[in-house]
């Protein structure tokens, strides 16, 4: 009688994400995916289902931590408008090891790539990143209603160059920008908006 496979479920989806996140979706086969795991083909799919819902899987855990950013942030309320936003991209680009970095991010990562033949896929990462665009925008409100925003820059515009600058940050990221560049790129866009 065969042996169940044991595995830690934590580490498969970290290291698969971690596969996606470096290589992208199409180029992570299902055989890196199980290289990078240790898990085997039958594992896989009884576990985790096929490579469109690993991903799936994948993009979730890795919202996960977006979302712990977001509270450490954006969300925290004991934090100005102003603070707060400068404290998300410090927890969530600027402050991380040159590693991570990197890797930029799963879900600009996954709008750059051909996601658009899944629209399932492309909803999905959307939805996600729109979590973090709402969060921007109650704080920019906030800062508009308290007199702390550009004149001439409505909460809305606010939010969407900050949004530009956080795509921005991660594509430079990936392609090797240092991080005290990026940190002035940060301060810039950010000054011009207060």
């Amino acid at each position: 009688m065969a042996r169940p496979v044991e595995f830690v479920y934590e580490d498969v989806l970290s290291n698969a994400t971690e596969q996606f996140w470096r290589e992208g979706f199409e180029a992570s086969s299902v055989q890196k995916l199980l290289d990078v795991t240790g898990i085997n083909r039958g594992t896989l799919y009884n576990s985790f289902g096929d490579k469109d819902t690993f991903f799936k899987t994948c993009l979730e855990y890795y919202n996960q931590t977006v979302n712990a950013d977001l509270e450490a942030s954006l969300n925290d309320e004991s934090l100005s408008a102003w603070e707060s936003v400068e404290k998300y991209f410090q927890v969530s680009v600027l402050g991380l090891t040159n590693k991570k970095r990197s890797l930029g991010c799963l879900f600009v990562n996954s709008f750059c790539e051909s996601i658009n033949y899944n629209k399932d896929i492309q909803k999905l990462v959307k939805g996600y990143y729109n979590n973090i665009r709402k969060a921007f925008l109650k704080r920019m409100k906030e800062a508009e209603k308290a007199g702390q925003l550009n004149k001439d820059v409505s909460a809305e515009l606010a939010t969407d160059a900050l949004m530009n600058l956080l795509s921005g940050l991660r594509v430079h990221s990936r392609e090797g920008k240092p991080g005290k560049q990026l940190a002035a790129i940060t301060d810039l866009t950010i000054k011009s908006l207060r």
